[in-house]
C-alpha cells in the first residue's frame, strides 16, 4: 500500500507541476491584439461587399481583382522587406475568410428572401479603398508579429485572442480561417 501512495504522490506532484508550467507560459505579444483586431475590421468588410453582390447579382469570386490585390501585396513586402510569399498567403487568406462571410450572408439573405434595409456603401469608391487602407496596416501589423509566428505558445495564444472578438459563429470561423497561417512550427534543423 505504501507503494501505490507513493506513485499516486508522484502523479500527484507531476502533475501540478505540468499545471504550473502552462499556468507561466509565456504572455502573448503586445502585437497580437491590434494584428487581431485588424483582422477582425477587415473581415466586417466582408458584410459590406456582401451588400454590393446581393444587389448587384455579381458573383463573390473575383479573380482578377484577387490577383491584383495580392500582386499589390507582393510590391509592399518588398518594400517592408518581408517575404513576399509569406505575406501573398496573409492576404490570400484574409480574401479567402472575407468570400466566407460573403456566402454566408448571401445563403442567409436568400433563405429569408430578403438582405437587411441598411445603407449601402459603394464597393469601388468606398469599401475598396478602406481594404486597401486595412491591408497597409495590416503588414505592418504582421511585421511586428514576425518574430513571435514560430513561438510553441503561439497557437494558444491566437485561440485566447479570438475569443469573443467576433459577432457571430459566421465571423467566428472566419476569422479562424484569416488566422490560419499566423502561427507556424518551427523548422527541424
Amino acid at each position: 500500500m505504501p507503494h501505490v501512495r507513493h506513485l499516486l504522490s508522484c502523479s500527484l506532484l507531476a502533475l501540478l507541476a505540468s499545471g504550473a508550467h502552462a499556468a507561466t507560459a509565456a504572455a502573448p505579444p503586445e502585437s497580437l491584439k491590434p494584428l487581431l483586431e485588424t483582422l477582425n475590421e477587415r473581415l466586417n468588410t466582408g458584410d459590406l461587399v456582401a451588400l454590393t453582390k446581393w444587389d448587384s447579382g455579381k458573383p463573390i469570386q473575383d479573380s482578377p481583382r484577387e490577383a491584383q490585390v495580392i500582386a499589390n501585396a507582393r510590391t509592399l513586402a518588398a518594400e517592408r522587406k518581408l517575404d513576399a510569399e509569406d505575406v501573398a498567403q496573409l492576404i490570400g487568406a484574409q480574401m479567402e475568410a472575407n468570400k466566407l462571410v460573403q456566402y454566408g450572408l448571401l445563403a442567409q439573405w436568400q433563405a429569408a428572401g430578403a438582405a437587411p434595409d441598411t445603407p449601402r456603401p459603394d464597393l469601388g469608391q468606398q469599401i475598396r479603398p478602406r481594404l486597401d487602407e486595412l491591408q497597409t496596416r495590416l503588414l505592418q501589423q504582421y511585421a511586428a508579429f514576425l518574430p513571435y509566428r514560430q513561438d510553441p505558445n503561439c497557437p494558444a495564444w491566437l485561440a485566447k485572442a479570438r475569443s469573443g472578438l467576433t459577432k457571430d459563429a459566421l465571423h467566428e470561423l472566419a476569422l479562424t480561417r484569416a488566422t490560419g497561417e499566423l502561427c507556424i512550427r518551427a523548422k527541424a534543423p
